[in-house]
C-alpha cells in the first residue's frame, strides 16, 4: 500500500475560475480516485490564492474591499467540487486558514537561520500577472513572456532568497529524476532555465505596494511576503506544518512514499526550482514528482481571468453534464501540446464513446439478460476475456503515469471487444435453441457479459464516477438485474 500526498495549484482568485484550471482539478481527481481504488492512501489537497496584488487590483477596480473581495471569489472556485464531482480530502484558503500563517513564519525563519534571506534594495521589470520579476532577455518586446502583457518596472528595498546557492542541487535532483518533473519536455526545459543561471529572487514585497494585503514578514512589518513563498508553503501549512509537532505532516510529508504537484506548466519555475530550493534551504524533504500540464486555449487562444478570456467550467456542467466534461478532459486533452476546446468536440466525444459506446453496451447486456432470461443472470463460473480481466489494473497503471488518454482508450477498447464477442456469439440466435447444450451455452455466454461490461464500467470509475454508479447499478450486484433503460443518453450538440 503506497501514501500518496497530491496537490494542485492554489489559483488567484481575482476572477472567477475558468476552464482550464477545472481541468488540472479533474486530471488530479482521477489520479486520486483511481489510487484509492487500488488500495493506496491518497490525501488530495485543493486550495485558493489570496494573498496576491492581483487580487488587490481586481478588487480595487471592482469597488469591493480586498477580504471581502477575495472571500467571495474563492467560494467560486471551492464550490467547483459540486459540478465536477471533485473527491478532496483537504482545501486551504491562505488568508483565512488558521493553519497557514504560522506554517509560513515557520518556513520564513527556518530559511533566514539557515543564512539564506537578505534584504537589499532592487530595481527589476515586473509582471504582475505572474507576481514575477523577469530579466531582460527574458522580456519579449518588453512584455512578460506568459501573459504577453507590458511590464512595469519597479524599485523597492526587499528580502532576497539566496537561489543561486542551490543551483547545482537542483540541478542534480532534477537531471537525476530524484525529483521527477513529467513529461520529459519540461524537465528538459526547467533544465535548461536552471543552466542558465540562477539568480537570487525577490522573497517580500513592500506592503505599502501591497496595499498592506499579504502575510507580514517576520520581524519587518514593512514587509510582506512575496506571494509565491507564501502561496507554495499552502502545500505543507494545510498539513500543520506550522505546529512543531504535527502528526499530519509526519504522515503525509515526511513519510509519505509519493509528494506530487500537479500544475500548469506557466508555473513551471515556482515549483520546480523555487519551491525545492526553499525547502532545502529549510532542511525539510521535497516533493517526489512535479507532473504539468498544457493549457486548454479556446480558438487558440490561452483561457485566462486576467484577459477575461474564460469559459465557465459550471455552465458547460450545466449545458452537457459532469460526466461528459470529465469525459473530454480525460479522452482529448494531450499531454504536452495545448488543446483547442469548443462544445462541438465535447459532445461528439461524449456521443461517441458514452452513448454509443459504454452506455449502449451496459444496456445491450441488460436487455438480453431480460429477454433471455427474464433478468436472472446465471449462476456459474464467469471466464472473462483476460483483456477484461485485468481491464482496472492497466487503467490504474496508466493513470498512475498521468496518461488518461491511454487510460480512456483502454475503456474504449474493452467496450469494443465485449461488442465484438457479443455479435460473434449471436446469443439471441441461440436463445431460439432448445437443446440442453444450447442453453447451457447462453448461460455461459450471459453470465460472461455480464461480469465483462461490470469490469468495463468499473474500470470507468474514475473518469466519471456518476456515470459509473449508475451503469454499475444498471448491472446489478446480485443475481438479477434491474429492468434496462438508457443510462447516458446523446446529447444534443450546441
Amino acid at each position: 500500500m503506497m501514501t500518496t500526498y497530491l496537490t494542485v495549484a492554489i489559483p488567484y482568485v481575482n476572477a472567477s475560475p475558468h476552464l482550464g484550471y477545472a481541468y488540472e482539478l479533474v486530471e488530479a481527481d482521477v489520479y486520486a480516485r483511481s489510487r484509492r481504488a487500488g488500495g493506496d492512501r491518497v490525501r488530495f489537497l485543493g486550495g485558493t490564492d489570496d494573498y496576491s496584488l492581483k487580487n488587490v487590483l481586481a478588487a480595487e477596480k471592482a469597488g469591493v474591499p480586498t477580504a471581502a473581495f477575495v472571500n467571495a471569489n474563492a467560494e467560486r472556485f471551492a464550490q467547483l467540487a459540486g459540478p465536477l464531482d471533485l473527491s478532496f480530502d483537504d482545501y486551504i484558503k491562505t488568508s483565512s486558514d488558521a493553519r497557514h500563517a504560522p506554517a509560513v513564519e515557520r518556513l520564513w525563519r527556518a530559511c533566514a537561520s539557515r543564512g539564506d534571506l537578505y534584504k537589499r534594495s532592487f530595481e527589476g521589470s515586473y509582471c504582475v500577472g505572474c507576481e514575477a520579476f523577469y530579466e531582460p532577455d527574458e522580456l519579449i518586446d518588453n512584455c512578460c513572456p506568459e501573459h504577453h502583457t507590458r511590464v512595469e518596472t519597479v524599485a523597492e528595498e526587499n528580502w532576497f532568497f539566496r537561489l543561486s546557492a542551490y543551483q547545482d542541487h537542483i540541478e542534480t535532483l532534477i537531471s537525476s529524476d530524484e525529483l521527477l518533473v513529467s513529461p520529459k519536455a519540461f524537465k528538459n526545459e526547467v533544465l535548461a532555465f536552471i543552466r542558465g543561471g540562477l539568480s537570487d529572487i525577490s522573497v517580500s514585497r513592500s506592503a505599502s505596494r501591497a496595499r498592506g494585503w499579504g502575510l507580514v514578514v517576520p520581524d519587518d512589518p514593512s514587509q510582506v511576503v512575496y506571494v509565491w513563498f507564501d502561496a507554495l508553503a499552502s502545500y505543507i501549512s494545510a498539513l500543520e506544518f506550522g505546529d512543531e509537532v504535527s502528526p499530519a505532516y509526519d504522515k503525509w510529508w515526511v513519510r509519505s512514499d509519493e509528494r506530487i504537484h500537479l500544475i500548469g506548466k506557466g508555473i513551471l519555475r515556482f515549483h520546480a526550482v523555487y519551491w525545492p530550493a526553499f525547502l532545502a534551504s529549510a532542511g525539510q524533504r521535497l516533493p517526489t514528482r512535479i507532473q504539468v500540464h498544457p493549457y486548454l486555449t479556446v480558438g487558440g487562444a490561452k483561457l485566462a481571468k486576467s484577459t477575461g478570456d474564460v469559459v465557465d467550467p459550471s455552465a458547460i456542467v450545466d449545458a452537457y453534464g459532469t460526466d461528459a466534461l470529465r469525459w473530454w478532459f480525460a479522452r482529448e486533452v494531450g499531454a504536452i501540446a495545448d488543446t483547442d476546446f469548443t462544445p462541438a468536440r465535447l459532445v461528439a466525444r461524449a456521443n461517441e464513446d458514452l452513448a454509443n459506446g459504454l452506455g449502449n453496451l451496459v444496456n445491450r447486456v441488460v436487455s438480453l439478460v431480460h429477454r433471455c432470461r427474464g433478468g436472472e443472470v446465471p449462476p456459474g463460473e464467469i471466464e472473462t476475456d483476460a483483456e477484461l480481466r485485468e481491464l482496472k489494473a492497466r487503467v490504474g497503471r496508466a493513470i498512475a503515469d498521468f496518461d488518461l488518454r491511454a487510460g480512456t482508450r483502454l475503456v474504449c477498447d474493452a467496450v469494443a471487444i465485449l461488442n465484438r464477442e457479443i455479435e460473434g456469439a449471436r446469443p439471441w440466435a441461440i436463445a431460439k435453441e432448445v437443446r440442453p447444450q444450447a442453453v447451457s451455452r447462453l448461460d455461459s455466454l450471459l453470465a460472461r457479459y455480464i461480469a465483462g461490461a461490470r469490469a468495463i464500467a468499473g474500470a470507468a470509475a474514475p473518469f466519471v464516477p456518476g456515470l459509473s454508479s449508475q451503469l454499475l447499478e444498471q448491472l446489478g450486484s446480485s443475481s438479477r438485474v434491474p429492468a434496462p433503460h438508457p443510462v447516458f443518453v446523446r446529447i444534443e450538440g450546441p
